[in-house]
């Protein structure tokens, strides 16, 4: 053998020695899959950030007349819930009663116990419902 080969094979054997690693662990970033939890509010800020769409519908102007029909509407079903509140709770409760508006139709029934609403779509057939238990005081 010639004396690089030599030369270059002991300095290889001189290096050579144990290998030390670990394990590759992937840690997630996103809470939403495992991630550190005091992540989520940096993740949604750089996704905000980065998204650059837009809601079509946010892009019209909130005119002052929008804006008052809005407050309208919220302050006229506001009182229409006070009324069914008080038409199944009130000084007077009500067995049964069916409430029509905009498309919708609430229906409520007593039971001893519990008293279930029943929100319907008129145009879609789509119902929801809620059932509210009734406590009874013991005096």
């Amino acid at each position: 053998m010639s004396i690089v080969k030599v030369c270059l094979v002991a300095s290889a054997l001189l290096c050579a020695g144990p290998a030390f690693a670990q394990d590759v662990v992937y840690r997630p970033v996103s809470p939403t899959f495992g991630g550190n939890p005091f992540n989520s509010n940096h993740v949604l800020g750089v996704a905000n950030a980065n998204n650059n769409t837009r809601d079509p519908s946010a892009a019209s102007t909130n005119s002052q007349a929008d804006i008052f029909a809005r407050q309208l509407q919220s302050r006229l079903l506001s009182a229409l819930s006070s009324q069914i509140v008080d038409a199944i709770f009130g000084d007077n409760p009500q067995e049964q009663g069916t409430i029509s508006f905009g498309g919708q139709t609430i229906e409520f029934f007593r039971s001893l116990d519990d008293v279930t609403l029943i929100i319907r779509n008129d145009e879609t057939g789509e119902e929801t419902r809620i059932v509210v238990p009734l406590f009874i005081e013991v005096n």
